[in-house]
């Protein structure tokens, strides 16, 4: 399906966005939300396209199946929801918690070992808990711990040194961009810091979907299956209750679904159907009925997909208008507007 080779690096410039979606109140345009949509077929081919496909942009947490499938290629031995913890961007919840302790137990190693910036828990109703008991932030609660935690374990399995393991030189942060470059299909075109502290490799949305598409699309048993396999059997785990990207892989049977900071999306189907999103100004409210919308372009029914066109926009307490995706990605209307 795709080819071995890879394409130069995607430029880096200002993307050229489109028109994604619009807000819409009682009738009237308030507001323009841009970004970028891909759409990939079942052998790859792009389906449909709006902005720019091909400029460099950074996937943030999206990128996180990618990374846990090279730190399995590296021989990382967690499957089911401690595997699934490891490409989490997890809301800090207790599960989350206990989960990256027992990795770093696996790994023989500490808190103290992790290298991420502390943080108070992702999820609101558990962040305020946290205040009100007078929690202070950890590394452990910052919603990439475990992704750190599953480093530092194949870190020791593999013989390479503890300290310095978000350092781009690192022997591991290598093979992790190798793998990158050997799911995108393409080489990096820059890489800077994540706001965990991990090192994060610039691709285009285009290779993204295509990274995405390769993970579902793999055989049973391979690093790849088996990320996937456990993100969407433990969605709670990669995410958190109530998340919108858990939902979505429990509506949809067979989707590996992963969000990213700044409005990025991605998602992909078993049989190779994938598509990515980039909200330009990172707003959450887009990025979700965009995304949806993008899959039933894909093909997914629409009827699968009702909860997820975004949440109302309201006056006066009450229903006034919506966030559309703009029509060319509604091949069937899914959602109305006051």
């Amino acid at each position: 399906m795709y080819s071995s080779s890879l394409v130069d690096a995607p430029l880096i410039r200002a993307p050229l966005h489109a028109p994604v979606a619009h807000l819409i109140r009682g009738g009237v345009i308030e507001g323009i939300h841009y970004g970028s949509v891909v759409v990939l077929g079942t052998g790859g081919q792009v389906q449909f396209q709006l902005g720019d496909i091909e400029a460099a942009f950074y996937p943030r947490s999206a990128l996180k199946p990618v990374q846990a499938t090279a730190m399995v290629r590296v021989g990382l031995p967690l499957d089911g929801e401690l595997l699934s913890l490891t490409a989490a961007s997890h809301s800090g919840e207790e599960r989350h918690l206990a989960g990256t302790r027992r990795i770093l137990e696996l790994a023989g190693v500490s808190e103290d070992d992790l290298r991420n910036v502390p943080d108070l828990p992702f999820d609101p109703v558990v962040r305020d808990s946290w205040v009100r008991e007078g929690r202070l932030p950890s590394r452990l609660a910052q919603n990439c711990s475990g992704k750190h935690a599953a480093m530092l374990y194949a870190c020791r399995l593999n013989g390479w040194p503890l300290d310095g393991y978000l350092d781009p030189a690192h022997p591991l942060q290598q093979v992790i961009a190798e793998i990158v470059e050997d799911l995108t299909g393409q080489r990096i075109a820059q890489v800077t810091v994540d706001g965990c502290g991990a090192p994060l490799f610039s691709v285009s949305l285009h290779g993204l979907a295509r990274a995405t598409a390769r993970i579902t699309t793999a055989v049973a048993g391979t690093p790849e299956a088996r990320v996937a396999d456990a993100m969407r059997e433990h969605a709670e785990m990669a995410s958190g209750s109530g998340r919108d990207v858990a939902a979505l892989m429990r509506a949809v049977p067979g989707l590996l679904a992963k969000d990213g900071f700044e409005g990025v999306q991605v998602a992909a189907l078993p049989d190779g159907r994938a598509v990515a999103v980039k909200i330009a100004d990172g707003a959450d409210r887009a990025r979700v009925p965009v995304a949806a919308a993008a899959l039933a372009w894909a093909g997914v029914d629409p009827g699968l997909l009702t909860e997820f066109q975004g949440e109302a926009l309201l006056g006066g307490g009450r229903a006034v208008g919506c966030v559309r995706p703009v029509r060319s990605l509604e091949p069937v209307v899914v959602s109305a507007c006051a």
